[in-house]
Formats: C-alpha cells, sequence, structure tokens
C-alpha cells in the first residue's frame, strides 16, 4: 500500500459540508484504507491505500457521499508526488509569507485557454506558476481580495481543484513521511 495525501474540496467552511475529523477517520479506516491520520480541521488527509491517487480519490468520494450524503469532490497525491511538490517549489524567492502561497491541486492539466484567464486575473504583484496538475501562487497583498485566487477557488477550471497554503502543504508532507 502506498502513502496517499487526500484533499477535500470546500468541508468544514461554516456551517456546510461539516464533517468531523474522528468520524471521517473512521470511515475510511473501515473503507479498508490503513494508517488513517487527518491534519487540521479543512479536509487533509493520510493514508495507506491501494490503487493510484486518482483510484483512492475516487473511492474516498464515493464513502463521504455514501456515509455523510455530501457531494465533495477530492484530489489526492501520492507521497512521493507531495514531495516532488515541495521539492518544484518555483516561487520559493518570491513567496516569503507561507500563509499567502497557495498551491491549487488539480485532477488534470489546466487548458491554455483558462490558463489564460488566469494571467488576465493576476494582479501586477501576484504571481503564479502552472506546473502539471498543481498551480502554485503567491498573494502577496491578500489571497481573499484576489481575483486570481477567485477564479482558482471557483468552478470555472474545467477541473476539480482544491488549494493549501504552504504551511500546510509541507506539514502535509511531513505527516506523509512518519
Amino acid at each position: 500500500m502506498a502513502t496517499q495525501v487526500v484533499l477535500l474540496r470546500g468541508i468544514n467552511l461554516g456551517s456546510r459540508n461539516r464533517i468531523a475529523m474522528p468520524e471521517l477517520r473512521d470511515l475510511l479506516t473501515s473503507a479498508g484504507f490503513e494508517d488513517v491520520r487527518t491534519y487540521l480541521q479543512s479536509g487533509n488527509v493520510v493514508l495507506s491505500g491501494k490503487g493510484p491517487s486518482d483510484e483512492v480519490a475516487r473511492e474516498c468520494e464515493r464513502q463521504i457521499a455514501a456515509h455523510f450524503g455530501l457531494d465533495i469532490p477530492v484530489v489526492a497525491r501520492t507521497r512521493a508526488q507531495l514531495a516532488k511538490v515541495v521539492r518544484l517549489n518555483p516561487l520559493a524567492t518570491v513567496a516569503v509569507d507561507p500563509k499567502r502561497y497557495q498551491v491549487s491541486f488539480l485532477s488534470g492539466r489546466l487548458t491554455a485557454e483558462v490558463v489564460r484567464k488566469l494571467e488576465a486575473a493576476a494582479a501586477p504583484s501576484e504571481e503564479f506558476v502552472v506546473a502539471g496538475r498543481e498551480v502554485y501562487a503567491w498573494h502577496p497583498g491578500s489571497v481573499a481580495r484576489s481575483k486570481l485566487w477567485t477564479l482558482l477557488a471557483g468552478r470555472g477550471l474545467g477541473v476539480t481543484a482544491t488549494a493549501r497554503n504552504w504551511t500546510t502543504v509541507t506539514s502535509l508532507l511531513a505527516l506523509a513521511e512518519d
């Protein structure tokens, strides 16, 4: 079984899509995953599972829908894939605040048209890099007021996307390596 990092999109934001982490851990364990651990309350799971990360993500979606009655998109990466994301870190020289440095994890690659929309939305002070199925984005002014962030967080990318700040990304890698 490979160590996988499973990222749930849009849970525990205010009063909607509430999922208790102990219940999620129990659910995924009963579904056959092993060594299930969660990080924070925002849908970050490290587990051991069979199959490629995309299959693990789909199984987690099915389990969540059946148990909680929620349609929660899930993106997953193997420990090795997440380690590569951290090693690449293309904005390391400019992204000085890890809370304003986001990585969006995508279920597939973005089209050239979507990348052009992101370029048009980015403020002059913002930078982003599309690298395979990840988008690294630096929002020096504010994540909350960023038009780029609004597009990255929305559903108009043509693929499932969920983002984590740099602190969470590196903490998940550390948890996956334990």
